[in-house]
């Protein structure tokens, strides 16, 4: 935490439905200061993805009541491009496959609709090389397909990746721990601790089933989210209680 009095991240009383008007989030509250990290635990079903894709401006679900403010603008009717444009960053939890265009020109895309710099192949690639070697990537990496017969670790990696490239000043990392082995897990927990040094300013909300993923990145603020709104925050030792106890132990202060 920096101690900046502003947020960079603000969620307010935010409520979002199915296109089909099933209610799934029912008052999440959120702030998140620059140079923050945030968890958000939850169980199957409490509405952490759904959170995560709202946040993002996904047309699959229907803010009905709340505001989502990034720097103090209120983001809730922008897409998702103008919002990745403006500088936030969502890492999925099952990264889509596009097929015919390789990593590299995908970066080389996107950099070029978030900062508007055009940078040759080469010229990016030679960026790159730093992180991807910090990465555990091998170097042909770069030129395979968007996510195509990628393992989980190689997804989870090249989502770090994009972050490190693209500078987001703002990222929220969708159950960036599923389906990683220890071994993965700590690349690209390191992955993300190397970011943030160098990108200080950065705020993140990191969405977790696990406690093991914590144990790594040290969040400033823990948050429960059960049936669809956050029902307790605290420090880490929240994330260890939860690892003893489970949801359980928070569904009385789902009416409180």
């Amino acid at each position: 935490m920096t101690g900046k009095s502003k947020p960079l991240f603000e969620v307010q009383n935010l409520h979002a439905s199915t296109l089909e008007g099933e209610p799934i989030l029912r008052g999440v509250d959120l702030v998140i200061y620059p140079g923050e990290l945030h968890a958000l635990m939850g169980p199957n079903g409490s509405g952490k993805s759904t959170l995560a894709a709202v946040l993002l401006g996904s047309p699959e679900y229907e803010i009905t009541e709340g505001t989502i403010k990034f720097r103090g603008d209120d983001i809730h009717e922008w897409s998702s491009d103008e919002r990745g444009r403006s500088g936030l960053f969502l890492a999925f939890q099952y990264p889509q496959e596009v097929a015919g265009v390789s990593v590299i020109n995908f970066l080389r895309q996107a950099l070029s609709a978030r900062k508007g710099i055009d940078l040759s192949v080469l010229e990016l690639r030679l960026a790159i090389m730093e992180w991807m070697d910090r990465l555990g990537m091998d170097s042909s990496f770069a030129d395979r397909y968007l996510n195509e017969g990628f393992s989980g670790g190689e997804k989870k990696r090249n989502e770090i990746l994009q972050m490190a490239i693209l500078e987001p000043e703002m990222a929220i990392l969708d159950e960036t721990d599923s389906g990683l082995d220890i071994d993965a897990l700590q690349i690209v927990a390191d992955g993300v601790t190397a970011v943030r040094k160098e990108r200080e300013e950065l705020g993140i909300l990191t969405i977790t089933h696990y406690q093991r993923l914590l144990e790594y990145l040290q969040p400033d603020v823990v948050h429960v989210l059960m049936d669809g709104k956050i029902v307790k925050s605290g420090d880490s030792d929240l994330a260890v209680m939860l690892e003893n106890e489970g949801f359980d132990a928070f569904k009385a202060e789902i009416t409180s």
